[in-house]
């Protein structure tokens, strides 16, 4: 059936609300609009869903979601684990609320029981949620940082990671068996309620979440030494931080506590950034103005689901407030919650890991060596980490220490198994109160790690390409540099190329081959002379092709100089093959 005849389906049908059909109506006549809603129904894939919010197989909609929901209920029904239930949150995100109940009423059908959040809460806490609960799964509905007019949809397993092999394919083939949106089950909010088969949380997850957390403290007492004297902005971004990250600060002693007003509350428009991301500039234009005002030491932005943090700090040399790259906070909190650990307990576990992907600084290597603690290496998303610690402790060998990704997430305990904005917050004011008594600020003790490690210097750039060409010009680019790796990039010779599809790794000196070790994934990366390297990697959440880039100086000039001439470089390298 091509696109047309969906779009004539979805008038004619029965099944679909006359609101959806009167937003069909409207674009009558639009061929380039129709087509895109209906050219393809919207992918379900290891990341669950994301896509605009609208009528149409390719939209984000109640009847999308409900298909999406039926594939993973038929999915659990086979793997026997009705019996555990799926918890199930929800952030600021238009369409939200309704899509969580979506999912639940269409789970409670199935005869599998749903525990709803009561109201907005982090991704983290869901992850959490789900271990507390016992679930078999869990879902959130989000859609992250992407622009307003997108939600989406995240699936978990009982471990609490996002879906890893060989559920994310079990899930993903239950979801495109369901061609008939008619067949998917549904019953009322009464009726679940009455048959036990839908549950409200609250506060019986969120204290427990909020003293995992507290639990994880290393120096109460420097806190308590300069709760009055350190200053902190913070901006939730319009979204689900709010609550846990004041509430966390507070009981914990911090006194100067200052939300951006303009970006306190919930809102889906998210009226005072183009888009909700804490690494873009534009977040942060407010916290800062605030900052300026109250003499803040750092200033602080979760996205709308809480689980990315980006940060500024403050030099109290010149005044200024520099950005913190993902890899730079990251490695940050994650120098001070081992070495703190080291310096509390006298040793480390002999079997401690740092993980980080594949994607993220090299410093994390670094640190590691410095600790004499394992460096592992995983696939770009955090369920990877998460899956490396249900690794360890179904072996019993390696003990988590730190996890981090360069975009913007981290986590430093074992409660949840994904990055935790509300827990960085946390550990970055913990840290920036430690240095304050050794009358250090964060950004001295962030020179400090430069000194001690090494100038790294990583960011990323993308390519934007949208719609069915964009697919298919970023399909081109991978393809391209597969079959034709690059001798050189930027006027660096490159050492070796590691194709994670086809599961190689190249030296080109020597011409030998090995695998990567991991699973495989739609992923470049090549090795490149003076530490330097570049990872190219199509986005899961949107049409983009990504471009990591990362170098070592001499100095941070230095590295900013190289970083920023292999990152042109690299661009003009592919604008040439579009």
């Amino acid at each position: 059936m091509d696109y047309k005849e969906m779009y004539q389906q979805w008038l004619d049908n029965p099944y679909f609300d006359e609101e959806t059909k009167a937003e069909l109506k409207a674009i009558e006549g639009n061929e380039k609009e129709i087509e895109d809603r209906f050219y393809m129904d919207l992918e379900f894939g290891t990341a669950g869903l994301r896509g605009v919010i609208g009528a149409g197989t390719n939209r984000m909609n109640v009847y999308t979601v409900r298909k999406a929901t039926q594939g993973l209920a038929n999915y659990i029904l086979s793997v026997q684990g009705e019996a555990k239930g799926v918890a199930i949150a929800y952030d600021s995100r238009h369409m939200s609320p309704e899509f969580a109940d979506v999912a639940a009423l269409c789970l409670a059908a199935n005869g599998i029981k749903a525990y709803v959040f009561e109201s907005l809460r982090p991704t983290p806490e869901l992850s959490y949620a789900v271990r507390r609960l016992g679930c078999i799964a869990g879902i959130n509905i989000t859609a992250s940082h992407n622009p307003p007019e997108y939600n989406g949809y995240k699936v978990y397993w009982e471990d609490g990671a996002q879906i890893t092999p060989p559920h994310d394919s079990g899930i993903m083939d239950e979801v495109k068996k369901v061609t008939d949106y008619a067949a998917c089950k549904t019953m009322s909010l009464d009726e679940a309620k009455a048959a036990g088969l839908y549950q409200t949380i609250g506060a019986d997850i969120d204290d427990p979440y909020i003293e995992e957390l507290k639990s994880l403290v290393l120096h109460q007492d420097s806190i308590d030494a300069v709760k009055d004297k350190l200053t902190i902005v913070y901006s939730p971004l319009h979204g689900t931080g709010n609550i846990p990250v004041r509430r966390v600060l507070k009981e914990l002693g911090f006194q100067n506590v200052h939300v951006v007003p303009e970006q306190e509350l919930p809102d889906g428009n998210f009226p005072t950034v183009s888009y909700p991301n804490p690494e873009a500039a534009e977040a942060f234009e407010l916290g800062l103005a605030l900052a300026k005002k109250v003499n803040a030491d750092l200033v602080l932005a979760t996205d709308p689901d809480a689980d990315r943090l980006g940060v500024y700090v403050k030099d109290s040399k010149t005044g200024e407030y520099h950005t913190l790259t993902g890899n730079m906070s990251g490695c940050l909190i994650g120098d001070y919650v081992i070495g703190q650990r080291k310096a509390i307990n006298g040793s480390l576990p002999q079997d401690g890991a740092f993980i980080r992907s594949i994607v993220s600084t090299n410093m994390a290597d670094a640190i590691a060596k410095y600790y004499g603690i394992q460096l592992v290496e995983v696939l770009t998303g955090f369920k990877f980490i998460g899956q490396k610690m249900l690794e360890f402790e179904k072996t019993g060998s390696g003990t988590y220490l730190f996890g981090m990704e360069e975009s913007y997430g981290c986590l430093t305990g074992t409660y949840a198994r994904d990055k935790d904005a509300v827990v960085a917050s946390m550990a970055l004011c913990e840290a920036a109160a430690y240095y304050m008594t050794k009358n250090m600020t964060l950004w001295d003790a962030m020179l400090e790690m430069y000194e001690r490690y090494g100038y790294y210097k990583d960011h990323v750039e993308s390519i934007t390409l949208k719609g069915i060409e964009g697919l298919a010009k970023i399909q081109e680019i991978m393809n391209t540099l597969r079959e034709n790796a690059p001798k050189e990039i930027g006027g660096l010779k490159v050492l070796a190329a590691r194709d994670y599809k086809a599961d190689t790794i190249r030296d080109f000196a020597t011409g030998q081959t090995r695998p990567t070790g991991l699973p495989k994934s739609n992923v470049l990366y090549y090795e490149l002379e003076d530490d330097a390297w570049v990872c190219v990697r199509p986005s899961g959440t949107e049409p983009k092709v990504k471009f990591y880039i990362g170098v070592k100086g001499t100095s941070m000039a230095d590295a900013d100089e190289k970083s920023a001439s292999l990152g042109r470089q690299v661009l003009d390298m592919i604008q040439k093959m579009i």
